[in-house]
């Protein structure tokens, strides 16, 4: 454990912690105090609340890091930490922190590269490198890439990505793996996505994720959505699967230009943990590319 401050008890400090960030609006004032808490002291959360019944003092340096939480700086950058399905990847500033809803993404691309066994899987934006992490670790047997822009983002993922023998790439999604042409099983993609004037409600995604890993271009923010798609188009092989993240007011949409595209067939809409339309996937058609490219929307 950490050396002791002297701020009382940890029950006490846990006390005002949980006060202080519900008052700055904090979504979950407890379990973010017991999380820092347990930042700190190197303990479960569990272990936390039970050590909250004794009388041991709180860990030093403990209400200036509620404080920082409770400036609505995000609970991952303050403990370096984020979990996503079974995995503990490694974030901070300059990189997108990766969401629950994104999980149900993961699931999907998961099971499509298990229907293929020893699939080649990539990775469209990979930010933190959370969802190619899901795929490797999940599916062993499949060959994963990620690939992403920012030199920030890039050094996240790649303390995430090495141990598990992904290939990662510094390159644009619009135009990369530029010698992978109709080569891959799955392809997946997290992109940028919010209007250009939609301004996230949350603090902790307004003024901490990095606006290149939100905003999708234009007024719709479909620029970068679509640009997957094509690049998707490019990278798979007849009969390859694509999915893809999205807001829920883009649904139809995308859904609409998807199906428009001869190059995709079997256009599903697909629903995150809450209910809402969070993705949407499509199977690559045996078409042309010379005319499937050129026939998508912007």
């Amino acid at each position: 454990m950490t050396k002791a401050n002297s701020a009382g008890t940890l029950a006490e400090a846990l006390r005002r912690a949980t006060a202080e960030l519900a008052a700055a609006g904090v979504p979950s004032p407890r379990v973010d105090a017991e999380l820092l808490a347990a930042h700190l002291l190197g303990e479960n959360p569990g272990r936390v609340r039970a050590l909250a019944f004794t009388d041991v003092p709180a860990p030093m340096g403990y209400d200036a890091l509620v404080s920082e939480r409770a400036a609505r700086v995000p609970l991952q950058h303050l403990t370096g930490k984020a979990h996503f399905r079974y995995l503990e990847l490694a974030v901070g500033p300059g990189v997108f922190v990766p969401r629950p809803e994104t999980e149900t993404v993961a699931q999907l691309a998961i099971d499509a590269a298990r229907r293929v066994g020893s699939a080649k899987v990539v990775d469209l934006g990979t930010g933190s490198g959370a969802i190619a992490a899901a795929v490797a670790s999940e599916v062993p047997a499949a060959d994963v890439f990620a690939v992403e822009l920012s030199p920030l983002a890039y050094a996240w993922a790649e303390r995430n990505l090495a141990p598990l023998g992904v290939h990662l790439v510094l390159e644009d999604l619009r135009t990369a793996l530029a010698d992978h042409g109709s080569s891959f099983d799955v392809v997946v993609s997290n992109p940028p996505y919010i209007p250009a004037e939609a301004v996230p409600n949350e603090p902790e995604a307004a003024e901490h994720d990095p606006a290149m890993a939100l905003y999708g271009g234009g007024a719709d923010g479909l620029e970068l959505p679509m640009a997957a798609a094509r690049t998707a188009a490019r990278l798979l092989s007849p009969g390859g699967y694509f999915v893809m993240e999205h807001a829920e007011v883009q649904a139809s949409a995308i859904a609409r230009l998807l199906a428009a595209d001869p190059a995709w067939t079997d256009v599903e809409s697909h629903r995150d943990l809450n209910d809402r339309p969070r993705a949407t996937s499509a199977v690559r058609r045996n078409e042309p590319m010379a005319s499937t490219s050129e026939r998508m929307l912007p």
